[in-house]
C-alpha cells in the first residue's frame, strides 16, 4: 500500500504512525515543509513555505487566505509526485493549516483521513477564558471564519482521527461520525519511572527524588498553559515549602494566544509583576528530551496547567512517568484525570488555590503513592503507544479500503 501523509512540521502526531506503516511494509511519502528531518523507511518530500495573506486582507480571513495558499503549494507538490507515477492509495493529513484542503481534486478518487485537531468555538474552549484575553464579538465572529478551512476540510475528507473525546465534541455533530477517537500514544517503555535518575541544574547541583521539586512544563511560557497563573502562585507556595526547588521548562515563542503588550514574552513579563528567587527557581528554557524525562523523574509535583484546548503531551508523558500531577480543572484535563484517584485538581484562576494544594500534596509525600501508581496505569490502560498505535494502522487500513 501507498501511503502520503502530510504535516508541514514532519513528523508532527505522525512521529510513530509514519515509520510503523512503513515497517509493516508499506510505501511511506510524507509531504513536509521541513527538510531537516528523517524517519525510519519513511521517503520525505517538501514543499516551499507559502507566502503570507496580504495586510490588506480582512483579519476575519487572513488565516483563510493563509490555508488556501498552503493548499496550493500542497497541490503542486502532489502534482510532481504524479509526474514522477507515485499515485498513493490513501492520504493521511494535519488540515490544520490548509494543507488537506485541495487534495481530493488532484486524487478524486484517494482515500483521506484527516487528523482533527481542534475546532474553533466562541464558547465553552479558549476563547475568552483567559483574563489577559477577554472576548468581545469582534473575537468570537473572528475565531468563526478561522474555521472556514477546517469545514471545508471535514467535508472533504472520507474520515477523521481526534486524540481526545472532548476534541471530538468540539466538531460539529453532523461531522463527528465519521471521527474515531485514538489517542496519539506514549512510549511508556521509555516514559517510566527511574527512582534513580537525576537532573543537575545550571549551576551544578544535581536534584534527586530524594530532593523537594517542583516541575512545571510547557512547550512555551503562555497564558494557554497557565503560566501568569503559576507564577503568581509561587511566593505563597514557597513559602509554605521553604526546601522547595522549582524548575520550570520551556520556550519564550508563542505556540497559542499572543505575547504581552509591553514586554517581549510572557517569561519577561511575568518576572516584571512576580520577583523570584534564582536561588529556588530555575527556568530551563527547553531541554533536550533525556532531560525532560530526568526532571519527571525526579519530580515531587508536576503542576499542568491549560485552558480548555487541546491537552500537551507533557500532561500525559507526566502520568507515564508516575508524577503525582496537580492539573487545573479544565474540560481536556478531567478527561485523563480524576481528582484524588490519579492526580489532583485546582483552579487554573486561582493562584492561591494552586498553591494550597501543591504544599499540601507535598506534605502528603508518601500518602499520596497510590495516585502516582494511578497515574501510570491510567496510560498503560489509555494512552500506551502499544495500544494506540495498532488502533491508528487499523484506521489507515480501514480508510485505504474504501479507495474508489
Amino acid at each position: 500500500m501507498k501511503i502520503l501523509f502530510v504535516h508541514q512540521n514532519m513528523p508532527g502526531q505522525f512521529k510513530h504512525l509514519a515509520p510503523a506503516m512503513a515497517g509493516a511494509g508499506h510505501e511511506v511519502v510524507f509531504l513536509t515543509q521541513r527538510g531537516d528531518i528523517d524517519l525510519p523507511g519513511v521517503r520525505r518530500a517538501t514543499y516551499a513555505k507559502p507566502r503570507a495573506a496580504h495586510a490588506s486582507t480582512h483579519h476575519y480571513v487572513r488565516l483563510f487566505e493563509n490555508s488556501v495558499l498552503a493548499g496550493q503549494q500542497v497541490v503542486r507538490a502532489c502534482l510532481q509526485l504524479q509526474k514522477q507515477g507515485w499515485v498513493p492509495d490513501v492520504i493521511v493529513a494535519h488540515p490544520g493549516w490548509g494543507e488537506a484542503m485541495f487534495v481530493k481534486d488532484v486524487w478524486p478518487r484517494v482515500p483521506l483521513l484527516n487528523f482533527c485537531e481542534f475546532y474553533y468555538g466562541g464558547e465553552g474552549s479558549d476563547i475568552g477564558f483567559l483574563a489577559e484575553e477577554p472576548a468581545d464579538l469582534d473575537a468570537i465572529c473572528r475565531v468563526r471564519a478561522r474555521n472556514a478551512s477546517h469545514l471545508l476540510s471535514l467535508e472533504a475528507c472520507d474520515a477523521g482521527l481526534t486524540p481526545t473525546q472532548w476534541q471530538l465534541s468540539r466538531h460539529p455533530e453532523p461531522f463527528r461520525d465519521k471521527i474515531r477517537v485514538i489517542f496519539d500514544g506514549i512510549d511508556s517503555g521509555t516514559v517510566r519511572p527511574n527512582p534513580k535518575a537525576g537532573f543537575t541544574l545550571p549551576n551544578g547541583r544535581v536534584l534527586t527524588a530524594a530532593d523537594e521539586v517542583i516541575t512545571y512544563v510547557a512547550r512555551n511560557l503562555e497564558p494557554y498553559r497557565g503560566y501568569p497563573s503559576f507564577i503568581r502562585a509561587l511566593p505563597s507556595l514557597l513559602a509554605q515549602r521553604p526546601n522547595a526547588q522549582v524548575v520550570v521548562v520551556g520556550g519564550d515563542d508563542v505556540s497559542y494566544g499572543r505575547n504581552p503588550p509591553e514586554a517581549p514574552n510572557w517569561r519577561e513579563h511575568m518576572a516584571r509583576e512576580v520577583a523570584l528567587d534564582p536561588a529556588r527557581v530555575h527556568l530551563s528554557g527547553r531541554l533536550p528530551y533525556a532531560q525532560y524525562l530526568a526532571l519527571l523523574q525526579i519530580s515531587s509535583l508536576h503542576i499542568y496547567l491549560t485552558v480548555p484546548f487541546v491537552l500537551s503531551w507533557s500532561c500525559i508523558e507526566a502520568l507515564s512517568a508516575g508524577c503525582l500531577v496537580l492539573a487545573s480543572n479544565t474540560a481536556p484535563v478531567i478527561e485523563a484525570i480524576a481528582d484524588g484517584e490519579n492526580g489532583l485538581l485546582c483552579d487554573f484562576h486561582s493562584p492561591q488555590d494552586i498553591a494550597d494544594k501543591a504544599a499540601a500534596a507535598i506534605a502528603e509525600g508518601q500518602g499520596l503513592a497510590a495516585l502516582r501508581k494511578a497515574a501510570r496505569q491510567t496510560v498503560l490502560d489509555r494512552y500506551d503507544l502499544s495500544r494506540c498505535l495498532p488502533e491508528q494502522m487499523k484506521l489507515v487500513a480501514e480508510v485505504a479500503a474504501l479507495r474508489g
